[in-house]
Order: C-alpha cells, then sequence, then structure tokens
C-alpha cells in the first residue's frame, strides 16, 4: 500500500546552459509539469569559490615592498596594563570653570559631581573635577572617564566616547596565533591584471586571559586557518601593511560571540571586513567588489591605524 503523504518523485533532467529562472517560478513550473507527467530541469544555485586552484610551494613569493612573510603573537607580547589615573590624566587638561552641560558619560551635569561618586573612588581625582581631551576638546568629569577606562581594554590608550578620537595606541584583546601573507599567481575577480597577495591566519584553541569575558575559561577557535585575499597592486599593498599594523596591536580578532553559530566563548572577527572567497562574491565576501579597498582602510582607521603608521 502507497502512504497517502508520499511525494511523488521529480523526473530530473540535468541540462547545462539553462539561464538563471527565479527560484519561486522554476519551482512553481516544475511542480505543475511534474503533475502532468512532464520532465522537470532544476537548476542548481552556483557554489561560491573559496579557494583558488591548487599553489605549488615555488609559485608562492614574498609580496614586493613588505618585510617578512609572517608575523607571531606569543603570551609573552600580550601588554601589561598601566596605572589608569596616570592613562586618563595623559590625555586631558583640567577644566576650571566647566560649562552647564551634561556629561555624556554618566549623564549628570559637569558643573555637578560625577555620577559614579560613590560607586568609584581613587586618591586624589574628585568627583567634580572635569577634563578636556586634548585633541577634540570634548569634556567628561576625571571620575567618568576613569570608570570607562577601567571598563575597556586598559591598554594605555582612550576613545573619546562622542567623536571616537582615539588618543594613544588602541590595542584588542585577540588570543595568540600566526598571520602569514604571500603572493599567489592567480587573479582576483576585477583584477584580472594583478596577481593576488594571499594572507593565512591561524589561531589555536586556548584559555581566556584577564582582557577577555570569561578569565579562566576555555575559548573555541573555529574555520582557522582563515584564507583570506587582496589584489597585489598600490592599495592593496598598502591594506597588508596596515592589516600587519592591527595585526600586532591585536586587533583583528578577539573573543566574542559568533554572529553565525551563536557560540559564545569563540573566536570572532572584529569590525576590520576581510574577503574570504577568492573567486566569486556569492556570499559578499568575495570579489568584484570595488568599494572593499576604500572600506577596509575606513575601518583601520576607525581602530586607530592609518598610513602614520607606517
Amino acid at each position: 500500500l502507497s502512504s497517502p503523504h508520499r511525494v511523488p518523485a521529480l523526473p530530473v533532467k540535468n541540462l547545462n546552459g539553462t539561464g538563471p529562472v527565479h527560484p519561486a517560478l522554476a519551482g512553481m513550473t516544475g511542480i505543475l509539469m511534474c503533475a502532468a507527467g512532464l520532465p522537470v530541469c532544476l537548476t542548481r544555485a552556483p557554489k561560491p569559490i573559496l579557494h583558488p586552484p591548487p599553489v605549488s610551494k615555488s609559485d608562492i613569493k614574498p609580496v614586493p615592498g613588505v618585510n617578512g612573510i609572517c608575523r607571531k603573537t606569543k603570551k609573552k607580547h600580550l601588554k601589561k596594563s598601566k596605572a589608569p589615573e596616570d592613562v586618563v590624566r595623559r590625555y586631558i587638561q583640567k577644566v576650571k570653570n566647566p560649562p552647564d552641560e551634561d556629561c555624556t558619560i554618566c549623564m549628570e551635569r559637569l558643573v555637578t559631581s560625577s555620577g559614579y561618586e560613590g560607586v568609584l573612588s581613587h586618591r586624589g581625582i574628585k568627583p567634580e573635577l572635569v577634563g578636556k581631551l586634548g585633541k577634540c576638546g570634548h569634556m567628561y568629569h576625571l571620575l567618568c572617564l576613569l570608570a570607562m577606562y577601567n571598563n575597556g581594554n586598559k591598554d594605555g590608550s582612550l576613545q573619546c566616547p562622542t567623536c571616537k578620537a582615539i588618543y594613544g595606541e588602541k590595542t584588542g584583546t585577540q588570543p595568540p596565533g600566526k598571520m602569514e601573507f604571500h603572493l599567489i599567481p592567480h587573479s582576483l575577480p576585477g583584477y584580472s591584471d594583478s596577481k593576488t597577495i594571499r594572507i593565512v591566519y591561524d589561531i589555536p584553541t586556548g584559555i581566556q586571559g584577564p582582557e577577555h569575558p570569561n578569565p579562566g575559561k576555555k575559548f573555541t577557535a573555529r574555520g582557522f586557518p582563515r584564507h583570506c585575499y587582496l589584489p597585489d597592486n598600490e592599495k592593496g599593498r598598502k591594506v597588508l601593511k596596515l592589516l600587519i599594523v592591527a595585526w600586532d596591536r591585536r586587533l583583528i580578532f578577539t573573543i566574542g560571540t559568533s554572529n553565525t553559530t551563536g557560540e559564545s566563548d569563540t573566536v570572532v572577527w572584529n569590525e576590520i571586513h576581510h574577503k574570504t572567497e577568492f573567486g566569486s562574491n556569492l556570499t559578499g565576501h568575495g570579489y568584484p567588489d570595488p568599494n572593499y579597498l576604500d572600506n577596509v582602510l575606513a575601518e583601520l582607521l576607525a581602530q586607530g591605524v592609518s598610513e602614520a603608521n607606517l
């Protein structure tokens, strides 16, 4: 006896060279044709080309104008934190007569005490003290800046919460690992006259440090080694040099919750987008993408990494 829930098998013919068909329309047509006993042609969605054709070791070359082929960070490279009050004092000037405006950190008026009074106390920093950041001129209670600093990476740098201006050298919490970079003799879509810079990031699993969300707990590292691609032209080489600076400052990855899987305590990208698809752009992480190099330069700048660092 046949089950009442059985789905009729689709007689499928695999034809090449079929043009793009809207999937909903194709599905509807397929069902109607199948019901009439006619053969149905289904087209498969193309697969993203994530990797180049095989490259022999002798074909891999160093990137012109870029020193070395590998950067490693070990535990001993992870920076020690500086005294918070010394950091805050370094970047501000005291304001004797503050304006009657809100401190945008605690939302209390600058002419009154910091909202952190009684929550945070520091020798020599009175709750009514106000400071002005040197470059951008935005004003906050000193105690509020201290609270903000203590809540961050404590890396000796300060970022203005209003305009995002960076004071000092911003560093991140990327765990130890290695970054390799070299030329391969293949071209990316949109850059047919250039070879390709391949970057390979590798980070092993480990134990979270004091700068991470759950110190002492294990973190996972999925999908490594990760391969990323840049065109080997002047701008592509500039992006590579800045990515090396960002790697050394531990800004490329961080430990957090994955947007794709929801897994927590895992290594994730950190606001600097990379192209992980080599020969297509079906996932949005590939080429052609004429704005990508400019976009990634802007993302690097937002992390305090600019041409001035080269």
